[in-house]
């Protein structure tokens, strides 16, 4: 079996993957890129919609057009790429990582890394994630597999679309299904609130006069070849007792129910999973649980914009970089996610130097406080806006707000 050896090697070669192996070799160290596709760029490929890189380049661009700048600065750094080829097994070799990988060019071989980057991106929840009863018929799709036969593939997967799930993904497709002469009957959405950005909601939805049921959800599907009706309830809070049903006729459903860290690999390496937002434990250096692996992007946590994908993974191939020199840091504090938080991410942050973290609400809220507390006092403290799940908080730290403490909550109070 063929073996090769780099410093670091980077599994995904989407917009994080990308990121973080630019940064790695601009400190001179090899670097190789495993990607299952045919060509870099991850899902960036597939989402031709703009608005992208309005943080990163200060222009908005399409997906294809951002990956391609990446892409373009990867091909010419000296990164190695493997291209149509998965990695299926990391093994920890104490000095050194053992990743087994299978391809189409060079069938099995090995690799051996002192460093890895899992930057796999994330996944869609399907009908069985959610468990929506009823028959089986075929027009069944997640949204993402409908925007690349969309986008990528020439083909329209159906007539008379219904979405269930007002995720950004689902909110684009309705939009984008709208455009191709289809007819989106509705968006179910069972939360009092959508969990897709207010923008595509203004963008995709209202422009469009799509419907958005609020407090709903599919009960059932029918149909014997193809799918012909969705059954829907909708609840009032104020009066549980009394759902509203109605049916809605289609031959398409979206399903936009939320995305998933794709972290199987990840597993297998004896990685520790976050279970509130499925992503690795990492400390202040994106490094996981077992020393010498990094997590960054999608495969960490879901973000709200590429932008912030490629800002985290920058940083992490700094880490790693610096990791490769024996420079990482010593002194770590825990973070926990307090009141009204669901996840902050790291899960540790270094006293001795600035950090950035990143943070989902669990409420939502037109004004509230973000409070961080250590030894029962507050350290720092930040008014926010117009909260929601859908919506992430990005936060700094500085080490003089750190300082000499304990372990670390941050909660949302709403007073």
């Amino acid at each position: 079996m063929k073996l090769y050896s780099y410093d670091c090697v980077v599994v995904g070669g989407g917009a994080a993957g990308m990121a973080a192996a630019l940064e790695v070799k601009r400190n001179n160290f090899s670097v190789a890129i495993i990607e299952r596709e045919e060509f870099l760029g991850g899902i960036l490929l597939q989402c031709i919609h703009n608005g992208f890189g309005l943080h990163e380049f200060k222009e908005e661009l399409t997906g294809p057009e951002y990956a391609e700048r990446f892409e373009t600065k990867v091909l010419s750094s000296g990164v190695e790429i493997f291209l149509e080829t998965t990695a299926v097994d990391i093994k920890n070799r104490g000095s050194y990582k053992e990743i087994h990988a299978v391809s189409k060019k060079h069938g099995g071989f090995i690799i051996n890394s002192k460093a890895v980057v899992l930057s796999m991106g994330c996944r869609e929840r399907n009908r069985g994630n959610i468990g929506i009863p009823g028959s089986r018929p075929a027009g069944v799709f997640t949204a993402g597999l409908a925007q690349r036969l969309v986008n990528i593939e020439g083909y329209v997967p159906g007539k008379e679309i219904v979405v269930v799930g007002s995720g950004d993904i689902g909110l684009i497709m309705a939009r984008r299904m709208t455009w191709s002469g289809c007819k989106v009957k509705a968006v179910i959405e069972i939360q009092p609130y959508p969990s897709g950005l207010p923008r595509n909601i203004a963008l995709c939805l209202n422009d469009f006069d799509i419907p958005l049921h609020l407090n709903s959800s599919v009960i059932n599907i029918h149909g014997k070849e193809r799918v012909e009706r969705l059954d829907i309830v909708t609840k009032n809070p104020s009066i549980p007792e009394q759902p509203k049903y109605f049916s809605i006729d289609c031959d398409t459903v979206l399903l936009s129910v939320g995305l998933i860290p794709e972290n199987e690999l990840s597993k297998k390496a004896g990685i520790q999973i976050n279970p509130e937002n499925n992503g690795p434990y990492v400390d202040s250096f994106m490094t996981t649980n077992v020393e010498g692996i990094f997590a960054c992007g999608n495969a960490l946590h879901v973000h709200d914009l590429v932008d912030f994908v490629t800002e985290e993974s920058r940083k992490t191939g700094n880490f790693v970089s610096r990791y490769l020199n024996n420079d990482s840091p010593i002194k770590q504090y825990k973070i926990k996610a307090g009141a009204n938080v669901r996840y902050v991410t790291p899960q540790k942050i270094n006293p001795d130097s600035d950090n950035t973290l990143y943070l989902r609400p669990m409420i939502v809220k037109d004004s509230a406080t973000l409070n961080v507390a250590a030894d029962d006092k507050i350290i720092y403290s930040k008014n926010l806006k117009y909260i929601r799940p859908s919506e992430m908080i990005k936060i700094s730290l500085s080490k003089e707000n750190i300082g000499s403490v304990s372990d670390i909550e941050f909660e949302i109070s709403l007073a």
